[in-house]
């Protein structure tokens, strides 16, 4: 299957900018994508990893509703180690996108570090991405016991008569031990 194809099946929407797989599921599907600094239509867009794969956006969503944000920024206030391995994170991650501008750019840019965000946790989806892509995210560490292992045994994406789709038959897996 196409990989856009796959990606905007996962995300519901068509993509808005160029579709580089970042990581792959076991099933070999995109679980990260990587986002340009702008979008095709020229907007400035600071999230540099993008969360394709819907078991981890649900396993994700989940945390952040049982107060994970919360509790990420208490680890970060708590660890001295912990909040300058997070800080280091952010202006990496930041920095990498920078990179990707070209030095005569004029107008806009995007900023922030994970997410955009200018201080602290902003969205675990973002810091897991980043840290599924590879990257050294203590925050995206830290979510991915709460996420991994990405263990569907059926697709998330079909192709359905030359569409690829949402896969009715994904469901859930179970998380191991759980």
């Amino acid at each position: 299957m196409d990989d856009v194809a796959v990606v905007a099946a996962q995300i519901e929407r068509t993509p808005r900018s160029v579709v580089e797989v970042a990581t792959r599921c076991p099933l070999g599907l995109p679980v990260v994508i990587s986002v340009p600094p702008f979008l095709d239509d020229g907007t400035p867009f600071p999230t540099s990893s993008w969360l394709t794969c819907p078991l981890a956006v649900r396993r994700i969503g989940r945390v952040e509703a049982d107060g994970g944000v919360q509790a990420a920024e208490a680890l970060i206030h708590a660890d001295p180690d912990f909040a300058a391995a997070h800080d280091q994170a952010m202006v990496r991650y930041g920095d990498d996108r920078d990179a990707l501008i070209a030095d005569d750019h004029q107008g806009p840019r995007p900023s922030g570090g994970v997410g955009g965000s200018r201080a602290g946790v902003k969205c675990l989806h973002a810091h897991y991405a980043d840290h599924a892509a590879g990257n050294d995210n203590p925050i995206g560490a830290w979510i991915a016991p709460r996420v991994e292992p990405l263990n569907c045994t059926v697709m998330c994406a079909a192709d359905v008569e030359g569409v690829v789709v949402r896969n009715p038959e994904w469901v859930e897996p179970a998380l191991p031990g759980r």
